[in-house]
């Protein structure tokens, strides 16, 4: 059998392929996505279930001037192969080579740099609306999952685009997941439509019987209108005034070609409904979507990871201590936006389902629920990815910290994440969390702290917040009693006179290793946990420079308005300006996929960095001579 996939370079070679050929280079995609995840990790189950459906876009539609835009952007794979970028793709999250998500340095058929939920609709309405401006005549095609549907700004954007008559074409991929499944009357509302062959065979005789009638009155379309809702619990989306089309197999091509064939010589808002499985062709895949929705690499034949955990993460630590507080305090109650495993959040769940709220993807709706929950005496925890809660910014201000609010924040994957790139790093958090007013912020060093943390923050009266990255815990041994943490206390891990290292977090790890390589060189070196990045421990600190003068602070945040902006802010407050101060964290770009040590390396967020970094500054600030190796006594 010939090899189709190798002579695709572009997606205008599929225009002159059969209908068979087209099935045959699906199943070649699907094995060449499993082949190269299975080395290079990356979003599994969600690109092999859009396989055909992709295939399908790129043989009916003309990209890049027909504009199609991927929600998300983890299903992209096929859309990349298709699109010139086929030789390169070995490279697939790893540093240096093609992005997992759509990227528009990469190619002219990514029309954005995309990796949240819930934007492709407002981003093609936008592209439409300017190509009529312009005078182009193109197609705009937005692929958003059910899963994404759960996010209001999808409806803000279908209720504008079906107000004002939109040229834009939206393709629903519904497989009933997101990461984990699909949750809300919404689900159970594309659930009906799934499960309504009579109103398909129904609407198909009635379009032929109304056709055949030379005029259509009112009285005819409130008929068929009456029928729709009879017989589908009310036509959701005709009604936001989209011409609905389906739904239909999304794994048959023939069918697929003829439906897009259909909608392309059609005007105005138009809605596509596809079926798909989550995983399709890949068995394990199947079976176990959840797990196998972003996997690092892994074992072909079992769908097994080739490298196993030997410790739990901090989500999974985070987990296993709030269900140990719930046990003892029944106002707790956890809250997620459609992440449940991945935020450590199952066994609390299938514990307390009454006290567990998975909302979907939907940010803002997570947060102000939280805040109501808290109002009426409740005490919710609220578990979102660090680059996620970005989305719920405004409520966090308004709806939580400005009544003051007894809703904790947990911030999963805080700092950089390794393979998804910019769009999923959580080196924000710091800047935008800081200078919220009645805002407790804390990091933890370790999986210990981070169980005081939590129930400290539980038992705080006002709105908390915690951070934490993305890895195995440090293997420190779990106290079985938590305890209560002062607010704004730090804490010195090392002490010394020469040098103050500053860390938060996940950076105590390299702060500590740096102070024993300086102590080497003769270089005397206190570490500071800073603990709290809100309050800061003002004594501590200012004592502890006045002493030293040399301080280094080393955060996985950005540089700008991080923990390093607040220190200078702090000694600036208390008229101290003899002082040497370096920062080290993330520098003011995207950074880029990758392993997650190479990254931090590359911000000199490693022991040898900050190594490198202190010797610099204590030259500088001539306290230390690097012939010698040894302290300048002063």
């Amino acid at each position: 059998m010939t090899d189709l996939l190798s002579g695709i370079n572009s997606s205008q070679d599929l225009k002159s392929l059969t209908t068979g050929e087209l099935i045959q280079l699906s199943e070649e995609i699907r094995k060449k996505i499993i082949e190269v995840v299975s080395k290079t990790g990356g979003h599994l189950g969600s690109n092999l279930g859009v396989v055909e459906l992709t295939v399908a876009l790129h043989r009916i539609f003309n990209s890049p001037e027909d504009k199609i835009v991927w929600d998300v952007g983890h299903q992209c794979y096929t859309h990349k192969l298709l699109t010139g970028r086929k030789k390169s793709f070995h490279t697939l999250r790893q540093s240096g080579g093609i992005c997992g998500f759509p990227r528009r340095e990469e190619s002219s058929h990514d029309h954005f740099n995309t990796g949240h939920t819930s934007t492709s609709i407002s981003m093609a309405l936008g592209l439409s609306k300017a190509g009529e401006l312009l005078g182009q005549n193109n197609q705009y095609i937005a692929v958003i999952g059910d899963g994404a549907m759960t996010g209001g700004m999808a409806f803000e954007a279908l209720n504008h685009a079906g107000h004002i008559g939109a040229n834009i074409i939206i393709v629903l991929n519904d497989n009933t997941m997101s990461i984990s499944r699909n949750v809300g009357a919404l689900s159970r509302y594309l659930n009906n439509l799934r499960m309504a062959p009579t109103y398909k065979k129904f609407r198909k005789d009635l379009d032929c019987f109304i056709a055949n009638i030379p005029a259509i009155g009112p009285t005819m379309q409130k008929l068929e209108l009456s029928v729709k809702h009879l017989l589908v619990h009310g036509m959701l989306f005709e009604m936001l005034g989209f011409t609905y089309l389906g739904p239909f197999d999304g794994h048959n091509i023939p069918l697929l070609l003829e439906t897009f064939e259909k909608a392309k010589s059609m005007k105005g808002p138009r809605f596509i409904h596809v079926l798909t499985t989550k995983g399709k062709g890949y068995s394990p895949a199947e079976k176990d979507p959840t797990c196998l929705h972003g996997i690092a690499p892994f074992d072909i034949e079992s769908g097994k990871p080739l490298k196993k955990k030997s410790k739990i993460t901090y989500s999974e630590a985070f987990g296993r201590s709030l269900v140990k507080l719930a046990e003892e305090n029944n106002t707790i109650v956890a809250i997620t936006a459609a992440m449940p495993d991945g935020t450590g959040l199952s066994e609390f769940a299938k514990q307390f389902p009454e006290r567990f709220f998975d909302v979907g993807i939907a940010e803002q709706h997570a947060v102000s629920l939280a805040a109501g929950l808290a109002a009426n005496g409740a005490r919710p925890v609220v578990a979102i990815y660090s680059t996620f809660l970005q989305r719920a910014f405004d409520q966090i201000i308004l709806d939580v910290c400005l009544s003051n609010l007894p809703v904790t924040f947990c911030l999963d994957r805080a700092g950089l994440v390794g393979d998804d790139g910019p769009t999923h790093h959580g080196v924000f958090d710091i800047s935008y969390l800081r200078f919220i007013p009645n805002l407790l912020f804390m990091a933890p060093k370790d999986e210990d702290e981070l169980q005081d943390m939590l129930y400290t923050a539980i038992e705080y009266n006002g709105p908390c917040a915690i951070r934490y990255p993305r890895c195995e815990v440090m293997g420190v041994p779990v106290k079985k009693h938590p305890r209560k943490i002062t607010p704004g206390k730090s804490e010195v891990l090392k002490d010394g006179n020469s040098l103050i290292i500053i860390g938060v977090g996940n950076m105590l790890k390299p702060a500590m290793d740096a102070a024993v390589l300086l102590e080497k060189e003769g270089i005397s070196t206190k570490v500071i946990n800073l603990r709290f990045i809100k309050p800061l421990d003002e004594d501590l600190i200012i004592n502890s420079v006045l002493e030293c003068k040399t301080v280094i602070t080393v955060e996985d945040n950005v540089l700008t308005g991080g923990v390093g902006s607040s220190i200078l802010e702090l000694l600036e407050k208390k008229g101290i300006d003899n002082i040497k101060l370096a920062r080290i964290g993330i520098p003011d770009r995207f950074i880029e996929s990758g392993c997650t040590e190479v990254l931090y390396e590359r911000c000199g967020l490693y022991s040898k960095g900050i190594v490198e970094r202190a010797k610099k500054l204590l030259t500088s600030a001539s306290m230390y001579n690097p012939g010698r190796l040894e302290k300048v006594r002063r």
